[in-house]
């Protein structure tokens, strides 16, 4: 059996391209691993009509939906390899199957590169984040560190105090500008130079001097990559940005391969689910229209 088109990655942002192309009752091929970016949160925010809800069940309902579609194939599992060309697209998994389909859309989100400190992977998600949009509010004004990585660490610690009082932690990297600094002290950043050694309890703090800061969470910008190397391996041009690697698509979602369609964090910045969701529901639209004007 060919599908029209075969959706690697089932979560926020390639259910929302699916849900397109099974609504226009193309035959959708979807393999998933499980495995969400945000599975280590307990709550989602910042999603019109979800606000607050558990995102793993965000996940379940919005499947559900989609398996009310008869044009739907939904497969557990890995994808492992991917070749072809536009009309005739091969994907193998991790079961040994192989499936085929006319177009290939990678909404394989992406992993995070944390910093290298004890005790903060642990706490990723649950009282370390990388996005006040969607956890600022709920630290209720509180205390907020921000765990310098990059020049992205800037622009957190300028943009945190909307939602407390921030001390900005350089973690023993080189320090802000004089220009950025100034923007800091308006905005009522403290900083902290020193080097940390570890985190304890939900978001305490231990520098190397001995001193224990306590917050009410913690905020840092992770490097990211694409989750799956399939798309590089395909041919894909990736592009770096302020968050790192991404696959570069065009207005249409489309890579530099014709036919391989990506969206949702691996195709885009800033990430969140809304913005997730509103990509994939582009996507598949303007995956639709290829399969209608192949030459449009």
């Amino acid at each position: 059996m060919t599908h029209d088109v075969i959706v690697v990655g089932g979560s926020y942002a390639g259910m929302a391209a699916a849900l397109q192309l099974l609504r226009a009752r193309r035959k959708v091929l979807v393999i998933d691993a499980g495995l969400r970016r945000n599975r280590f949160a307990s709550h989602s925010h910042g999603f019109i009509g979800q606000d607050g809800i558990d995102p793993a069940e965000i996940a379940r309902s919005a499947r559900a939906q989609l398996m009310r579609y008869p044009t739907l194939t939904w497969v557990e599992g890995t994808a492992h390899t991917a070749e072809g060309a536009r009309d005739d697209f091969a994907v193998g998994t991790d079961t040994g199957v192989t499936h085929r389909g006319r177009r290939l859309l990678f909404a394989t989100g992406v992993r995070d590169i944390l910093p290298d400190i004890p005790g903060l992977a642990e706490r990723w998600g649950r009282s370390v984040f990388h996005c006040p949009y969607c956890h600022g509010y709920e630290l209720d004004q509180g205390e907020i560190g921000v765990i310098a990585t990059g020049p992205m660490s800037v622009h957190q610690a300028q943009l945190l105090p909307e939602w407390g009082r921030v001390t900005f932690l350089l973690n023993g990297t080189e320090g802000p500008d004089a220009e950025a600094r100034r923007m800091l002290e308006t905005r009522g950043v403290t900083i902290e130079e020193g080097p940390i050694t570890g985190l304890s309890g939900t978001a305490d703090v231990t520098l190397a001097d001995g001193r224990r800061l306590g917050f009410a969470g913690l905020f840092t910008a992770s490097t990211t990559r694409p989750a799956t190397p399939l798309a590089e391996q395909m041919g894909c041009e990736t592009t770096e940005n302020a968050m790192g690697r991404m696959i570069r698509t065009n207005e249409a979602k489309e890579s530099s391969v014709p036919g391989v369609f990506a969206c949702g964090d691996v195709a885009r910045m800033p990430h969140s689910v809304s913005l997730a969701v509103g990509d994939g529901a582009w996507a598949g639209a303007q995956i639709h229209r290829s399969l209608v004007w192949p030459d449009g």
